[in-house]
């Protein structure tokens, strides 16, 4: 199953985009971004499920929270950027 991270340029960035969207009633949390894709120093990021990520990318736009990055995780662990 492919779910979508969503990083953040900081953990209370990432705090404010799972609250947002907690808020709109879609289901989302917060982890450690995968070093392949989190870049330099920490990184963090929220995970959304696949059927909810067109929600989130609207919910996210409506309250001023752009994502830095989206990753498409596949399940066989590899990571796809996706633009949005």
């Amino acid at each position: 199953m492919v779910c979508y991270l969503i990083v953040c340029r900081s953990l209370t960035y990432a705090q404010r985009t799972e609250r947002a969207l907690a808020k709109a009633g879609v289901n989302a949390h917060i982890l450690r971004s995968p070093k392949s894709i989190g870049g330099e120093g920490c990184s963090h990021s929220v995970k959304v499920a696949a059927r909810h990520f067109s929600a989130a990318l609207v919910v996210l736009a409506r309250v001023g929270l752009s994502p830095k990055r989206v990753f498409a995780a596949h399940e066989d662990g590899t990571y796809e950027e996706v633009s949005f």
